[in-house]
């Protein structure tokens, strides 16, 4: 085990395996756990929540069953006074008859306004209440005890409807806490109704106490209840029962959400609120619902924490199981880690040697037969064919040294094969000439060539052989030799392309032809007799004229047929005309945009020279190609500035360029 996990710590493919596997099993264990945790934790605040409403609802209910079973009967007392006049007996009679018809009442009386129960009596309102198990009278109509005044009398009075009164302590009746339904009774009298006094049933406070206090929610949970004015008549804490309101206390701790919650529960709302516990500041939950016939409200509240006792365990649990399984995981991770990369550690030592070139050592075999296997397999064949290839390369390398050199001489002798000393001949003034070709590799297939027939005519040619390189070289040799050689013989220049053309379509298997335009000048005149195989027109270049293409005679390229004839053409050229030659490397070389230089580009580039000399304008034309390709920055930009890759020369590129003088008429 500790020598597998001092391999591992020696690996950085185990290393970062282990790594990749424990966090990816970590991500995926925390995500679903974290998601598992979130879920619960609401399913079991959901659960809570509604049993707590249903423990609500159910002691409103208990609450509110109790008071409705009262109601009835200080109702019917009312009907009945109001229907007709009892004696005091019969009054006092059903007064307790109505007291022992409802276990939940605890008193009962019947008040009378002021000489309403008899001429004679100024107040009357006999009481009956429960008192150690039996009915025990109290006179309401004393003299220190003035009832008219009291909430439940004078209240509904004045709205003329039954109504629960607040919560008071009784000190002249019944003596203890207690709420009164009152219901107003009204008799005819001279034609109209008029109120005769107040029918009244008690509910002894304890009994519906002790139904909120009887609900416990966990080990701190608790339940209240509170009046329409917010007065607690229900809370664990007794001294604060009938003393505070919710309004109170809420404003003695500067609690806003509080006072909030309870203006709503006095507004007969109903629903829950997460809010801070005022005794030790945890989040705890409350819920509140309406107690409809009395208009009170009941809250049940329970602290948060308490819930997800059981969860928090759980996710304890969770997490202890969770950093065991990531020590025994990485610990099998590592294990199967250092087993499964210590053969490729292996490979990886053997392959180190054969990059230092040691290719006579032999990969270690592996015996199975799985990717590992394979891909020693594969280096094994590697390192037999890598062997095998350097050597190859080395007779490679050594026979292409070779040819770079013979085509480095080649190059030597094709540009030795072309004029190139300008000016050619310092003895004649009656022109000016000057030529240049850039291959676009060591050896190219283009052409130029001029030469003296004799005294008064100057033969110039230009061609471009389809293809490149060696090749188009020795055919590019072959075409000037030949037409030199059949010019000399004072033939027009349509004659010596019919020559060189029958000659070179002889036996052309490779089916390689040649592009030429040539002609003949006469120094003394200026006559041109010129002819064309299929090359690009010349540009006719004349003072205070636009430059302008020579017009060309139809002439097939040279090499294609053997029974192919050619025409000549003249043109005469006056003193100071420029006739330029080129191939169509200059206007079929490209920019980064993939855009051709184009021979209108090539004209409008050659009317703004107008004036200069047969080099300068070469060179000038040279320049302004290597410009629009990129490989030469225009005047005024940086290297830096430019964006694109230059494009290479793809063609090679020839031009010509012959300006006429002429002969004064001494000669001269």
């Amino acid at each position: 085990m500790f020598r597998s996990l001092r391999e591992w710590m020696h690996s950085p493919l185990a290393l970062r395996l282990t790594v990749l596997v424990l966090a990816s099993t970590g991500l995926i264990f925390s995500t679903g756990a974290i998601y598992t945790m979130s879920v619960a934790r609401e399913l079991l605040l959901d659960e809570t929540r509604e049993n707590t409403r249903n423990l609500a609802r159910h002691t409103v209910r208990r609450i509110d069953a109790v008071l409705q079973s009262v109601q009835p009967l200080p109702q019917l007392l009312a009907h009945r006074l109001a229907e007709e006049k009892l004696g005091r007996d019969e009054l006092n009679s059903l007064l307790r008859a109505t007291i022992l018809s409802s276990s939940h009442m605890y008193g009962a009386t019947a008040a009378f306004e002021a000489h309403k129960f008899a001429p004679a009596i100024a107040g009357f309102a006999p009481y009956y209440h429960r008192k150690e198990g039996k009915l025990a009278f109290v006179d309401l109509a004393r003299d220190n005890y003035n009832y008219a005044t009291e909430d439940w009398y004078r209240i509904p009075k004045e709205l003329g409807q039954p109504q629960w009164s607040e919560p008071y302590y009784d000190a002249q009746g019944g003596k203890t806490w207690m709420c009164t339904y009152s219901v107003p009774f009204s008799r005819i009298e001279n034609g109209k109704r008029v109120l005769a006094g107040i029918a009244a049933a008690d509910v002894q406070l304890d009994h519906l106490v002790e139904i909120v206090s009887s609900i416990k929610l966990y080990q701190t949970g608790y339940a209240f209840l509170v009046s329409r004015s917010g007065r607690y008549l229900s809370y664990p804490d007794r001294d604060v029962v009938f003393r505070e309101t919710i309004f109170t206390r809420a404003e003695k701790n500067h609690d806003t959400e509080h006072l909030r919650i309870a203006q709503r529960m006095i507004n007969g709302e109903e629903g829950f609120a997460r809010i801070a516990s005022r005794h030790h500041g945890k989040m705890t939950w409350l819920y509140f619902a309406p107690v409809p016939s009395s208009g009170w409200s009941v809250g049940i509240q329970f602290t948060e924490d308490e819930i997800l006792t059981d969860l928090q365990r759980l996710q304890r649990n969770v997490i202890v199981i969770g950093i065991v399984g990531f020590i025994l995981l990485f610990a099998a991770v590592a294990l199967v880690a250092t087993r499964f990369t210590h053969p490729i550690r292996q490979l990886a030592r053997q392959t180190v040697e054969i990059a230092k070139g040691n290719l006579d050592l032999k990969v270690p075999e592996i015996k199975s037969h799985d990717e590992i296997g394979d891909l020693t397999h594969s280096f094994e064949n590697m390192r037999v064919a890598l062997k095998e290839y350097i050597a190859n390369l080395a007779h490679t390398t050594a026979a292409k040294e070779r040819i770079e050199s013979e085509l480095k001489i080649a190059h030597t002798i094709q540009r030795n094969f072309l004029p190139k000393r300008f000016p050619p001949f310092p003895q004649k003034h009656e022109f000016d000439l000057y030529a240049d070709l850039q291959p676009a590799r060591e050896v190219g297939g283009d052409l130029y060539d001029f030469f003296l027939l004799d005294d008064d005519h100057l033969f110039i040619s230009i061609g471009d052989v389809a293809g490149k390189g060696v090749p188009a070289a020795l055919f590019m040799a072959v075409s000037k030799t030949l037409i030199k050689g059949v010019a000399e013989q004072s033939l027009s220049p349509s004659q010596v392309l019919d020559k060189v053309n029958y000659e070179l379509a002889q036996e052309n298997d490779e089916l390689m032809f040649v592009s030429v335009f040539c002609g003949v000048l006469e120094l003394s005149t200026g006559k041109l007799n010129y002819t064309n195989a299929g090359h690009l027109p010349p540009l006719l270049l004349r003072p205070q004229q636009q430059p302008a293409w020579l017009d060309l005679p139809y002439g097939l390229l040279l090499g294609v047929d053997i029974e192919a004839r050619y025409q000549t053409r003249t043109v005469t050229l006056q003193p100071g005309d420029t006739i330029l030659l080129y191939t169509d490397g200059v206007t079929e070389a490209m920019n980064p945009r993939n855009e051709l230089y184009s021979d209108k580009r090539l004209r409008d580039f050659v009317a703004k020279q107008t004036g200069i000399a047969p080099k300068p304008l070469v060179e000038s034309i040279e320049q302004s190609v290597q410009q629009y390709s990129g490989l030469v920055t225009p005047p005024g930009a940086s290297a830096v500035s430019m964006s694109t890759e230059p494009v290479l020369q793809s063609d090679d590129i020839t031009l010509l360029a012959l300006r006429y003088h002429g002969r004064n008429i001494d000669g001269t």
